[in-house]
């Protein structure tokens, strides 16, 4: 029997007439298995900023990019009514295409394409950021503004390990990234540890795959702006249960401190003192270190919160109340004891409400507290910015 392969085609040989056994190489899906991915490039940073998106989809009726990150450049469907996704255009080939209409500022990105409404990760694609569920590509643009959290050949770089552990307080084996600085890997040096907790939509994959901690981390060791130190980046949501709270979590906090950092510190060379241990963590990861971080002083002498307070909602007089009550003795200690407490949001979060409640009570206590009002809103370009402002404020 013979076996027929669609090989490239050798160097010399005819190809058919056109409209004669044409119709594969007429397609973007390339010349078959064993001639290699189709030759387009699915997202390309033009000269002017503006960023062009390519999916090969023949079949498809519509196909749009989708990104929760770039609400400015591409619609969110925000207010209700208004459109969600750039459309793309299809060509003879079956490749779409489109082009935002304004430069895409230097910094990292999540995104998809939608075909015929279903969402799809980039076929194409080399770098990926997982959510709680689901999947995203990423792409970077570069740029001056955004060298701080890329990736640099001219500097030395730590390494992110994939950590898995068992949780006898949830019955439930977990997951953690772990950020080690450059050198540990051949060396015998202790390190202080950063424990930096995600958001609710997203994983302890993010804060790397998206948010780029480990190469802040290294830029800023590099230049001598931050002490090395290994970073923690724990899953910060529990198995459901009856009567859980995603925010005010129990769950997550008895497994940090009773299951994960025992783990981290009987595997890895920590210093196991509060002095070089930090807490931090974004949006609901904030409300994880405002419960777990700040109420721990004698664990925790560094804390970052970001895009995240208390008081908000219907009752959030008496979610202040039961905060206060609760925690009535571990704050009055942590005003002693704390070497640092960051507090980070943006002029338009819809969490900003909450900063004068949550400082009124920093202030209450006599927390001295370093506060960072930025521009802009929920998002991770605000979230990398406060880790770079941060980072280098442990450990001095």
């Amino acid at each position: 029997m013979a076996l027929a392969l669609a090989l490239p085609m050798a160097a010399g040989a005819q190809q058919a007439p056109a409209g004669q056994g044409a119709g594969p190489a007429a397609s973007c899906r390339g010349q078959g298995f064993f001639a290699g991915p189709a030759r387009y490039q699915s997202v390309e940073q033009l000269p002017d900023g503006r960023v062009t998106f390519r999916v090969c989809a023949p079949d498809a009726r519509e196909v749009k990019v989708v990104s929760t990150d770039i609400a400015d450049v591409i619609p969110m469907g925000f207010p209700p009514g208004s459109p969600v996704g750039l459309a793309m255009t299809r060509d003879a080939t079956g490749l779409w295409s489109a082009t935002t209409a304004v430069p895409v500022a230097a910094d990292t990105y999540r995104f998809n394409f939608q075909v015929d409404g279903a969402r799809v990760p980039n076929p194409m694609g080399t770098t990926w950021s997982e959510e709680r569920v689901g999947i995203n590509s990423t792409f970077e643009t570069t740029g001056p503004e955004g060298a701080f959290q890329t990736y640099r050949k001219d500097v030395p770089h730590g390494a992110v390990s994939t950590v898995e552990y068992w949780s006898e307080t949830l019955g439930a084996k977990r997951r953690a990234h772990v950020y080690t600085p450059p050198g540990y890997m051949n060396g015998t040096t202790r390190y202080p540890v950063l424990y930096l907790v995600h958001g609710a939509g997203d994983s302890d994959d993010s804060w790397t795959s998206v948010g780029h901690a480990h190469y802040i981390l290294d830029n800023l060791i590099a230049a001598g702006k931050a002490k090395p130190m290994i970073v923690v980046m724990p899953f910060g949501h529990t198995p459901d249960r009856p009567g859980a709270d995603m925010l005010n979590n129990n769950d997550f906090g008895n497994d940090l401190l009773k299951d994960l950092m025992p783990t981290i510190e009987k595997d890895f060379r920590t210093i196991n003192a509060p002095a070089s241990r930090a807490m931090a963590g974004l949006s609901m990861g904030g409300a994880h270190t405002i419960r777990n971080g700040l109420t721990h002083s004698d664990l925790f002498r560094y804390i970052g919160i970001f895009s995240m307070g208390l008081g908000f909602g219907q009752d959030a007089e008496k979610q202040l109340a039961e905060y206060q009550a609760a925690n009535d003795a571990a704050l009055k200690r942590g005003a002693k004891e704390f070497r640092l407490v960051y507090y980070a949001m943006g002029k338009d979060d819809f969490l900003h409400a909450t900063v004068a409640p949550t400082r009124g009570i920093l202030n209450k206590y006599g927390i001295a507290h370093v506060y960072n009002e930025s521009a802009g809103g929920h998002t991770w370009i605000n979230w990398r910015r406060y880790l770079a402002d941060f980072a280098p404020r442990l450990f001095q």
